[in-house]
């Protein structure tokens, strides 16, 4: 099914644009994303421009970012299109979907669920990764989908890091705010891998402090990876985001701070306050690899 407009507003002399449509990577379910084209990418003269997605957090929507990230700016000045995909799946059906806050519904963690009844519709691995570039590309829109780069917050923060270390030269950059920088190593990860997979030790295989592990070595890949945590968030406190796990483990691969830079945030908490104060550097910091 192809891309419904269900609205459009102009901002930062671009277009927001909330589309809809039936997805076969969530089980033919209807998902909705937002779609910010800059000046650049708009008329006549329109060019098609580099695409940054933004992955979200637990609890949240295509819309979170979109309205509340103040993002639109630096990617207007940068001529850089952003993507705001939804978090999960909507609608399922499926029993004990909507029981907790941090697993099922606004929690598909992006990943690809082989543990029934989940693996119907949870797919946001697919949905993010293949599904959602190429309905761009159907739809014929003004973005070069061959030139994308990838961040997020909290839960999208590690689906943005483990994507982005999986799929090599598909993004050439990613950051994150606040990501679950280990999930197998804290609750949050430890929930959704053991629900989502039938042998919860699969979700090594999304972790970012595993991968990049694997990352250096005799074939070791340039990375381009910035990371904010804030010292005030309670979420940091409570050890289910572990930025210096994912650290150290860069550091033992060989990558020091101009490729994997992560950066503590003093008296910052885990909000859109924080991701709001720093969504413009790190799209400034992207838009280096977009645009050169």
């Amino acid at each position: 099914m192809s891309l419904k407009q269900e609205s459009l507003n102009k901002t930062f002399g671009g277009e927001l644009r909330k589309y809809s449509y039936q997805s076969q990577a969530l089980g033919g379910l209807t998902t909705n994303l937002n779609v910010f084209l800059p000046p650049t990418a708009i008329g006549a003269s329109a060019k098609a421009a580099p695409v940054l997605y933004y992955l979200a957090g637990l609890t949240c929507t295509e819309d979170n970012g979109a309205q509340k990230g103040g993002m639109f700016g630096a990617a207007a000045s940068h001529g850089i299109a952003l993507v705001f995909p939804d978090t999960s799946p909507r609608g399922a059906k499926i029993e004990g979907e909507d029981e907790s806050w941090d697993f099922g519904t606004g929690a598909g963690f992006y990943v690809n669920a082989d543990k029934a009844p989940w693996n119907k519709h949870y797919n946001t691995y697919d949905y993010v990764v293949r599904e959602i570039p190429a309905k761009l590309s159907e739809a014929g829109l003004p973005i070069a989908v061959e030139k994308a780069s990838i961040f997020g917050h909290s839960m999208g923060g590690h689906g943005a890091l483990s994507i982005y270390l999986r799929e090599a030269g598909k993004y050439k950059s990613a950051s994150a705010f606040a990501p679950i920088s280990h999930p197998t190593a804290c609750p949050w990860g430890e929930k959704a891998f053991s629900g989502y997979f039938n042998d919860a030790a699969k979700g090594k295989e999304h972790d970012s402090t595993e991968l990049i592990s694997q990352a250096g070595g005799s074939s070791k890949r340039q990375l381009n990876i910035l990371i904010d945590s804030g010292t005030g968030d309670n979420f940091y406190k409570q050890k289910q985001l572990l930025p210096e796990d994912f650290e150290a483990a860069a550091r033992k691969a060989g990558y020091d701070a101009k490729d994997v830079n992560v950066r503590l945030q003093e008296g910052y908490d885990h909000s859109y306050f924080f991701i709001s104060t720093f969504a413009g550097e790190h799209i400034n910091w992207h838009a280096k690899f977009l645009t050169a």
